[in-house]
């Protein structure tokens, strides 16, 4: 069956190969965002302009009618309670993307199910989505489906620290590269053509209101294993050096919510439950294969041509491994 479905997003990391995905199934998809990416879109999506910040601007180009609104853009609870005013009445389905990030932290659930709770003390960002969620969970305007993606790829090399274009950079210019704690946690990484089949399953599935989902590989690696298939991507061998998580949060705070809050520990999910709603569904292993589009769009950006000095984030790599190297050399 198709579905008037409209895209609040669209154009990401995710949004764009779920807007693939939906047209592929015959859905009549419109796109709803700033119209600043570049990115080409299937000749027949109805495109939309209009800027989430802006209350009118947003407003107007929401107006209308949809089967199904997918909504990629809203992180905080005043976003969430503006959709539940302009989408109430006006949709049988409002798709929330949430995040994995807001399972409990530290974990101690082995392998994550949506029956674990969400409380993440380390993370703003997680705990933001969760408290979406509870909103739009507790009303009855809105008919709600939430979904918690993981660490999901298409344009970046996966890194643990978010420093993808400076650990590539420092590969190729033979500099170390960090890996939070001994390298051996284990990460779960998603392509994100291969989330937006199943996400696209959930369109119209009215067993599906009130609920939550994580959709996930039912993979996971070695950060060890990561950052070597980065390397083997871009033709460098990287010289990993391990630190202590607790050690990079007190150099640098900004990195506690990425990885007290999400990537310092080992992580698996159960997709038992999407997949009884959308059926089964698989997702690339090799990790080799994984990097192949990350790879593509930094070729795209300039490759090699980008391995240059960061100015903020070089000099405080080299900082912590020479003071690493002192107690592990």
């Amino acid at each position: 069956m198709a579905f008037r479905v409209l895209f609040v997003g669209g154009s990401g990391q995710i949004s764009l190969p779920c807007v693939v995905s939906a047209v592929a199934a015959g859905h009549d998809v419109t796109v709803l965002n700033r119209g600043r990416s570049a990115v080409s879109l299937p000749s027949s999506v109805t495109r939309k302009t209009g800027d989430m910040t802006d209350v009118r601007s947003y407003r107007e180009a929401a107006d209308g009618a949809y089967d199904v609104v997918c909504q990629f853009l809203v992180f905080e609870p005043q976003q969430a309670a503006r959709d539940i005013a302009l989408f109430a009445g006006k949709t049988g389905q409002y798709i929330f993307i949430s995040s994995a990030s807001a399972y409990r932290k530290p974990v101690t659930d082995c392998p994550i199910t949506e029956a674990v709770p969400l409380d993440n003390p380390h993370w703003h960002y997680s705990r933001q989505k969760a408290a979406c969620e509870k909103m739009l969970l507790e009303q009855d305007r809105l008919p709600v489906t939430i979904v918690r993606p993981s660490h999901t790829i298409r344009t970046k090399f996966p890194t643990a620290l978010g420093e993808s274009e400076t650990a590539v950079s420092r590969m190729l210019r033979d500099l170390p590269v960090i890996v939070p704690g001994d390298g051996n946690a284990l990460w779960t990484l998603t392509r994100a053509e291969d989330f937006a089949p199943p996400f696209v399953g959930l369109f119209g599935r009215v067993e599906t209101l009130g609920e939550a989902y994580h959709l996930t590989s039912d993979h996971a690696y070695p950060w060890d294993a990561i950052y070597a298939a980065i390397g083997r991507a871009v033709g460098a061998v990287p010289d990993l050096v391990h630190v202590p998580t607790d050690n990079l949060v007190r150099f640098h705070p900004d990195w506690e919510g990425y990885l007290k809050g999400d990537k310092a520990y080992s992580v698996l999910f159960d997709n038992a439950k999407i997949k009884s709603v959308v059926g089964d569904f698989t997702c690339e292993r090799d990790l080799d294969t994984l990097m192949q589009g990350p790879l593509e769009h930094w070729l795209a950006r300039g490759g090699a041509d980008t391995a240059r000095p960061s100015g903020n984030l070089d000099p405080l790599f080299d900082r912590i491994i020479a003071l690493q190297s002192r107690v592990q050399p």
